[in-house]
């Protein structure tokens, strides 16, 4: 498949967006097909986060393309712009680059991932978050220099991990030579822990301590977490005082992460605190269109706005709604209409017949699974046989309900939203390391999924 066949790649195109709705962007209309040769099609893209993210999550989708249109049992390679240029096209598979040639790297970690979506294009700026994106560039635009240390924080799918990886992406294509990593605060605890067991800290800290940008989401999973606290704030004044650039993202600002040492809370505030709050109307409804644009969806002005009026708690869920919608017009082989977004919201929404589980639901169900009564947990007593139930309470509550932390908390006892973050993190902590209460949560979840079905 040649230059002599654009039909065929329109195709192609066509039939991702037919099987992959909602992993389809309308940059892949930028992606060059090169030729096939000894039955493998290299297609070129130009831009390098691009190119890594296809070659670590569109592989499969895109190949399976191919062989459908063609009728070929053909392989695909996603090439970069030096290789393409390149008659040995293996060397940069040989040189362990994931087919990417010298002049098309960057220096990043290798287990780094960043979404082309997430950049400061897509970003719709709003009242709720101007300080926080302006911030963002400034960053991006002169590491360690403007703001050292940048703090984001705000409430779930706000908006932050957007941010730090439109930082990443921006301060890439100024420098293709900088040292940039991106991770969430688990990741970096198990790195850590991984380390100490195999007796390679002296590789951690070099792989952290000599990094021009480190950014790391949900520091506030740092809390109660005595060693890793201790080897972050090391890192952190390591990279901070030789001028590197830290980024940081939290759901809690710096002084209301519970348990975080003091010297911690102290370093975080030094730089600049910006928070992200939920997304007014016109700001949800602005980035309706932007989402939509991105997937290359026609979303009618009565749809975005109906969609906006509608879903009030988060981006990720107005972006799971077009997702939704996507799936149902690709179904019914339509555009995206009124009655579409009705039916997708109305199974989604609980103010539109979804029936989602009420706190109340929650407390009687656990209550009833662990033989507890209300009174005590809502009391202040921190005996195992009710405080497990109780966070268990919080989680779910936070998994599975819009109420706000600082609402959950109020629920069990006029708790304040630290509680509610402590009690979710705890819950996470113990499913990993017990599979009984790993078990005992999936059943309960189990239970409300029941009794919301039967409402």
């Amino acid at each position: 498949m040649t230059g002599e066949e654009p039909h065929v790649w329109t195709a192609v195109l066509a039939h991702l967006r037919s099987a992959n709705p909602s992993m389809c962007r309308r940059w892949f209309d930028d992606i060059e097909p090169l030729g096939l040769a000894g039955g493998t099609l290299r297609l070129l893209v130009r831009e390098p986060v691009q190119l890594r993210y296809l070659q670590q999550r569109c592989q499969k989708e895109f190949t399976d393309a191919v062989q459908s249109v063609l009728s070929l049992l053909v392989a695909v390679r996603f090439v970069g712009e030096r290789e393409s240029r390149s008659a040995v096209t293996d060397a940069a598979e040989t040189n362990g680059l994931n087919g990417l040639a010298d002049g098309d790297t960057i220096r990043v970690e290798d287990d780094m991932l960043l979404s082309p979506d997430h950049s400061f294009e897509h970003f719709v700026v709003g009242p709720e978050n101007r300080l926080a994106h302006a911030g963002a560039l400034a960053v991006a635009g002169k590491p360690a220099w403007a703001y050292n240390p940048f703090f984001v924080h705000g409430g779930v799918g706000l908006g932050k991990t957007h941010l730090l990886q439109s930082i990443c992406q921006s301060a890439i294509r100024k420098n293709p030579n900088i040292r940039i990593y991106y991770t969430s605060c688990n990741g970096f605890m198990t790195q850590f822990h991984d380390a100490v067991q195999a007796g390679q800290m002296n590789s951690f800290r070099n792989r952290f301590r000599h990094l021009d940008m480190l950014l790391i989401d949900d520091i506030h999973d740092l809390s109660r977490r005595d060693r890793s606290q201790e080897e972050f704030f090391h890192t952190f004044n390591t990279l901070t005082q030789s001028g590197r650039q830290v980024v940081l993202s939290s759901d809690a600002a710096p002084n209301e992460i519970p348990d975080l040492e003091e010297r911690l809370t102290s370093r975080f505030n030094c730089g600049l605190v910006a928070e992200i709050s939920k997304p007014g109307y016109e700001t949800r409804v602005a980035i309706i269109k932007s989402k939509a644009r991105l997937r290359s969806v026609e979303m009618p002005d009565d749809v975005a706005a109906y969609l906006a009026a509608k879903i009030e708690s988060n981006i990720r869920e107005l972006e799971g709604a077009i997702t939704k919608m996507q799936g149902l017009a690709a179904l019914s082989g339509t555009s995206l209409t009124m009655d579409i977004a009705k039916s997708a919201i109305g199974a989604e929404s609980p103010a539109n017949g979804t029936p989602l589980p009420t706190i109340q639901d929650i407390v009687d169900t656990v209550t009833g699974y662990y033989s507890v009564r209300l009174s005590d947990l809502l009391s202040k007593r921190r005996h195992k046989s009710i405080a497990l139930p109780r966070q268990i309470c919080m989680w779910l509550a936070r998994q599975h309900t819009r109420y706000s932390l600082q609402e959950i908390g109020g629920y069990f006892g006029g708790r304040d939203h630290t509680t509610v973050m402590h009690a979710v993190s705890a819950v996470n902590t113990k499913r990993t390391n017990d599979i009984t209460i790993d078990q005992d949560v999936s059943t309960l979840e189990h239970r409300l999924l029941n009794l919301s079905r039967s409402n």
